[in-house]
């Protein structure tokens, strides 16, 4: 990038676990809400669907951006080829950790680095994998009550409390667990001339 002036880096979302996490990257940024509809389309794919919003969080807050970077991100839990997004109330969530105890639940992240100077974009999505413990109805009312993860995709917070529920976790970057896979991020950026701290 050519431009004197670094592009402002916006990141499209309002999740506070989004921010903390790109806050380890020590580059500034600001948060714009992308206020989009998140429904999946008729037999769209989990993948399909998180690399469509990613995308789509991006180009929603690009009208207010004329020279900006701007990170689009998107995740959902699948268990058995069916796709867990986020369980908003508490009986789902139960519902949910129940289907997950003593399985595999994998997580695909759709991340968008969108250029509005250029209109370019770089959109990847990133795997990672949980295997449960087997969960009693006492471990997972406890869990819920402490944390109240009802805003996120498979009912637990990877960061705090959550990681007690895993047996094993399977993946190149613990970072896209939580929301905002940073190794790929980092990529992005680079290759838009952003340069992070440590190669400062």
């Amino acid at each position: 990038m050519m431009n004197s002036q670094p592009p402002v880096l916006v990141l499209a979302s309002t999740s506070k676990f989004r921010q903390e996490l790109l806050q380890r990257l020590q580059i500034p940024f600001v948060c714009a809400s992308p206020n989009i509809d998140e429904s999946p389309l008729p037999h769209e794919s989990a993948y399909d669907l998180v690399a469509r919003l990613a995308l789509a969080k991006a180009q929603a807050v690009q009208a207010h951006y004329t020279d900006a970077l701007i990170i689009g991100s998107d995740q959902v839990a699948v268990l058995n080829e069916q796709i867990l997004g986020k369980p908003h109330t508490h009986i789902n969530a139960v519902a949910q950790l129940q289907a997950s105890s003593n399985q595999y639940v994998e997580f695909l992240t759709g991340l968008c680095l969108l250029n509005t100077h250029t209109h370019s974009y770089q959109v990847d999505v990133i795997r990672y994998g949980v295997k449960f413990r087997p969960l009693t109805e006492q471990m997972i009312e406890h869990y819920l009550q402490r944390e109240q993860p009802y805003q996120c995709a498979g009912s637990f917070k990877s960061e705090g409390l959550g990681v007690t529920l895993f047996e094993k976790m399977q993946g190149d970057d613990p970072s896209a667990l939580i929301g905002l896979p940073l190794i790929r991020l980092t990529d992005f950026l680079q290759q838009q001339g952003i340069t992070l701290p440590l190669a400062l």
